[in-house]
């Protein structure tokens, strides 16, 4: 039977989901790219180029199982019941209209399982159905109109689901452009066979269809950081909502002692809390302190009549440190002057991703604050990122570690 769990954010990384670049970013235009939470349209073939790179050091270098969503999902839909379960909920009437639920669905149904995957990431415009199936929508929308819009952020893997100790969450996502990533990380859980007798707990966010309300939930802000330990972000993406429901889901099942969130300032710069905060070794961290210094902890507990809340007055690092049992956490923060370390934050200097106790991956452009964690200590991999770097997410954010040993 397959290992599961994440038990820390540095220990032994074996079992990673990655996404490669793929139609979808071929699909990103100075009209739309603003609608897809990017700053600007990637070179597609070079960002392809990018990742190869990084899977290749993680699987070949430090022999980590890396799967790629594509070809996950390509064996979930060669399942009938995995495929009628994303169709199902992917071709309502609320999404495609009346006609497209019945003539698009049963068009796409009989599609095979690499071009149908092909068009549940890349998308699905007008002029690539059949002329019978696309007849009555042409008469409306022009042959370039989604259908189904591209998902170009299913790239950054770490958000439409996170691994929290012996589980998973499917995050119901902030914007309207990344909420039906979770639909195909759901897909894969519950019928691929790598995961879909597999001994781990869905915490919350099932069916992933459902609406949660003003309850979002993004895995760029969540961190299990062992001793029953996990961080939480409040940001411009993640809110209490959703923390309390999670919260409550882990001391239902005994996962967890202690939930921390971390109430950030609502800003682009620092969507998640692992843009601002990473961890490079088990007493080693990474922060943007201009954001870091702003940020107020909660720390919600199990209680005999539900979840007690407390607000902490010590600075968030003197907090984890405290929560984790460590006797010192040693703080790198981002390089450079003021201007180059906003720049350096901005292009992902604090969102590495460590593959085990003090090795983690970065950009190479992130020269001062790659030179300032190999002062002290840190063994940092550089891949390049020019163009995989254009979508604001680093290795952190293109990893949904599936299994990590605990420290």
């Amino acid at each position: 039977m397959s290992e599961f769990g994440v038990h820390s954010e540095v220990g032994k990384l074996r079992k990673v989901i990655v996404h490669r670049p793929g139609l979808e970013m071929r699909r990103l235009s100075p009209t739309n790219a603003k609608d897809l939470l990017f700053e600007d349209v990637i070179w597609a073939s070079r960002a392809r180029d990018e990742h190869k790179a990084f899977v290749s050091l993680m699987r070949d270098d430090f022999g980590i199982q890396v799967m790629r969503v594509h070809e996950l999902l390509e064996d979930v839909v060669s399942d009938p019941e995995g495929r009628a379960y994303i169709l199902d909920r992917k071709l309502t009437p609320d999404e495609i209209g009346v006609l497209g639920a019945t003539e698009v669905r049963a068009w796409m149904d009989e599609l095979d399982s690499k071009t149908l995957v092909r068009h549940l990431i890349g998308g699905l415009m007008i002029g690539e159905m059949p002329p019978e199936v696309s007849a009555t929508k042409a008469k409306v929308w022009a042959d370039t109109h989604f259908a189904l819009p591209p998902l170009p952020n299913q790239l950054f893997t770490r958000d439409s689901s996170c691994w929290i100790y012996n589980g998973v969450t499917l995050n119901p996502m902030f914007y309207p452009a990344r909420k039906k990533e979770t639909l195909h990380l759901a897909a894969i859980y519950k019928f691929h066979p790598e995961f879909k007798d597999g001994d781990f707990k869905i915490w919350w966010g099932d069916p992933p269809e459902q609406s949660h309300g003003q309850a979002m939930l993004e895995g760029g802000d969540v961190m299990p950081v062992g001793n029953g330990v996990v961080l939480i972000g409040i940001g411009e993406r993640t809110t209490y909502q959703a923390v309390g429901q999670v919260a409550q889901a882990l001391f239902d099942a005994g996962a967890a002692e202690r939930v921390i969130a971390a109430r950030m300032p609502v800003d682009r710069a620092s969507m998640h809390l692992d843009t601002v905060f990473t961890f490079c070794d088990v007493d080693l961290v990474t922060v943007y302190e201009p954001v870091v210094d702003a940020i107020t902890a909660v720390s919600y507990y199990p209680g005999d009549k539900g979840i007690e809340v407390r607000s902490e007055t010590k600075h968030w690092v003197e907090v984890v440190r405290e929560a984790i049992g460590l006797s010192e956490l040693r703080v790198v923060p981002t390089g450079g002057d003021e201007l180059q370390a906003q720049r350096e934050q901005w292009d992902d200097g604090n969102n590495v991703v460590a593959l085990e106790p003090g090795v983690v991956v970065a950009y190479n452009r992130n020269e001062w604050t790659n030179s300032h964690l190999r002062d002290a200590g840190v063994t940092v991999i550089e891949i390049e990122g020019s163009e995989l770097g254009r979508g604001r997410g680093g290795g952190h954010c293109m990893t949904c570690p599936v299994w990590r040993d605990p420290i």
